[in-house]
């Protein structure tokens, strides 16, 4: 459904060249659920609008739902569906308003654009909304029909970005059973961008992790927590004593990586339930005072991590 070879984007600032996206490689299969991950500013978004033509490649090529993304970005757009972070709906009309304008905008006729609308309502939890105002609806209902305006013209391929931001944990839940059911029912292959690494790992079949505008991991959820092996075990102690603590960890047996993060250390262990003494007397021994520790499974955050040195929703300047 979407094949990106060497795909890449530049950008010229008061700087210099910025290089958002430095020639990415990957592949989305049809009926996929595909999770695309990385911290701001390291060439999610910039890669998200090329694979929707709103941005043109500087390099690379691309083929997404059939149709050369260079060549051919109206066929691309006519056989995508995109909803975007802030939402499409105009505030002012209503739900069923918006549908049927949608509709008409890809060429459906105004009965069968009516009854797209009445389709999308039931399978979205929309029924009974139809003449409700748009700004008096809900986060979460204002979600599904950002959705099903993405679904009108019934494309094979869509992109969601940020789906849920913003809904609190039930609207969240609920949003994850209606996307499910786009793949489950409807054979829709779903590529999604998200900060919540616990949507990431309970929606998608696959994982594509980016940094510094390279694809730096791709797998399912399972393959990707495999690939740090053993335990987590975080741990804090003085800002002064972080470098001493760091030196006296990495020398103990069993601990396969320490890395800083402030006053925090996070060590990939063997057996961390049978090595946690071994480096509690290790730092009492070196003198180092300890204010907390933690032992833990690797969750997908602790991927994230490794792979890139930061929290998925850590901030800071993007050069997008």
């Amino acid at each position: 459904m979407i094949e990106a070879k060497g795909l890449a984007r530049t950008f010229r600032t008061r700087r210099g060249v910025v290089e958002a996206v430095c020639g990415v490689d990957f592949s989305v299969r049809a009926g996929e659920i595909v999770g695309f991950l990385g911290p701001n500013g390291a060439g999610k978004t910039t890669t998200l609008r090329m694979l929707t033509t709103l941005l043109q490649p500087t390099a690379g090529a691309a083929t997404v739902a059939g149709c050369d993304l260079r060549a051919d970005p109206a066929g691309v757009r006519l056989r995508i569906g995109y909803v975007a972070q802030g939402g499409s709906a105009d505030y002012r009309c209503k739900v069923r308003e918006e549908l049927v304008l949608q509709s008409r905008l890809y060429r459906i006729g105004a009965a069968e654009a009516n009854r797209r609308a009445d389709e999308l309502c039931g399978r979205l939890d929309l029924a009974g909304l139809e003449d409700r105002v748009v700004q008096t609806l809900s986060g979460g209902q204002r979600r599904r029909l950002d959705i099903a305006l993405g679904l009108v013209h019934r494309p094979p391929l869509i992109f969601l970005d940020e789906p849920t931001t913003g809904l609190d944990p039930q609207g969240r839940s609920n949003l994850w059973d209606h996307i499910r059911r786009l793949r489950e029912e409807h054979d829709t292959t779903v590529f999604l961008t998200t900060h919540y690494m616990d949507e990431a790992d309970a929606l998608c079949d696959r994982l594509l992790v980016i940094d510094h505008g390279r694809i730096v991991a791709e797998g399912t959820p399972d393959e990707l927590k495999r690939r740090i092996g053993g335990d987590v075990v975080t741990l804090e102690v003085a800002a002064a004593q972080t470098e001493r603590a760091r030196e006296v960890l990495s020398a103990q047996p069993g601990v396969r990586e320490v890395t800083a993060h402030g006053p925090a250390l996070r060590l990939t262990v063997e057996r961390g339930d049978q090595l946690l003494m071994q480096l509690l007397r290790a730092l009492d021994a070196a003198k180092v005072e300890l204010a907390s520790i933690q032992l833990a499974r690797p969750t997908l955050d602790d991927v994230f991590l490794t792979l890139t040195g930061r929290s998925l929703r850590e901030e800071e300047p993007s050069a997008e």
